[in-house]
């Protein structure tokens, strides 16, 4: 079995700058190794941890450039450190100002999403001006930053991830030259805010692949659309457009081995996770992964 992801303790006196962005109690502090890292409290029973650790351990099978995370304590308190991911006088843009400067009258109101739609994504990424990840090495033919969201929608669809909203994807300004920020912020994925009880329920009436086809993404097919679009949904309506860089995304995703994600939820310290929680989590990606793979068959 391999070894248990390490818990990071930091220092009472770590605190430099409360970070306002989001609902959850974070801060900034320096570790002595990882440099500037910003550190989440996870709220109890929500699996806020472990699902950012996994999902990132995830992006990682699939090679996406993605923000690191490691299990965390703080003043006796559990969450995670993820290290910033933003370069020496790297300055960040998220979502929303971006689609204000390009979509007229896009909503001022940071909780309306309803022109938060493909169309408008991709039309400020695949901007020739904006360059892929800082560091990141991309597979074989995926040359611009549109083909890299293309992963992030396919990972969103594979974990369920329901928190993909307008400031949860970025540009980072450096030295005049405009990247794609990696991926980040995962926490709402794999079933983690759901009960003990709740999942056990759902295990034993074989409703987990129900959970799983209901996973509302934060992405509109079109402006005039009610309805937000599931997260399968929203990775079909990107490979309808970009359908090469689907494909090489899918046959990363089909590499994956139910061993490797096994592997994965097995590291993770169990007074941090429950085995009723693995099963879910577990059901929920090998539904996900199966139907997803199917897509290749309609390229």
């Amino acid at each position: 079995m391999a070894d248990k992801f390490p818990i990071i303790e930091v220092p009472f006196d770590a605190p430099e700058i409360i970070e306002d962005l989001g609902t959850k109690e974070k801060f900034w502090f320096r570790h002595p190794n990882l440099g500037r890292c910003l550190f989440k409290k996870t709220r109890p029973n929500t699996g806020e941890d472990w699902a950012e650790k996994i999902a990132a351990e995830l992006s990682d099978l699939l090679a996406l450039p993605h923000a690191d995370y490691e299990l965390a304590t703080f003043n006796g308190e559990d969450g995670i450190i993820s290290p910033s991911f933003l370069p020496e006088g790297g300055v960040p843009t998220l979502g929303n100002e971006i689609l204000t400067a390009i979509v007229c009258d896009y909503p001022q109101d940071s909780k309306d999403l309803s022109q938060h739609t493909i169309d408008n994504i991709s039309n400020a990424i695949k901007n020739a001006s904006v360059n892929l990840p800082i560091g990141s090495i991309p597979p074989q033919r995926i040359n611009t930053a549109m083909e890299i969201f293309v992963g992030y929608l396919l990972l969103d669809a594979w974990i369920g991830n329901t928190d993909r909203h307008h400031e949860n994807w970025a540009f980072i300004s450096l030295q005049e030259k405009i990247y794609l920020a990696p991926t980040y912020d995962h926490a709402s994925s794999m079933g983690r805010e759901i009960s003990d009880e709740k999942r056990q329920m759902k295990l034993n009436n074989n409703s987990v692949i129900g959970y799983a086809e209901k996973c509302p993404s934060l992405i509109y097919a079109s402006g005039s659309d009610k309805k937000r679009l599931k997260t399968f949904d929203a990775f079909r309506e990107a490979q309808q457009r970009y359908p090469e860089a689907a494909s090489l995304w899918l046959n990363n995703l089909a590499r994956v081995s139910s061993d490797d994600t096994l592997e994965l939820f097995e590291r993770i310290p169990s007074n941090r996770i429950s085995e009723t929680a693995i099963k879910f989590a577990l059901e929920i990606l090998q539904f996900n992964q199966s139907r997803l793979i199917k897509l290749r068959d309609t390229l």
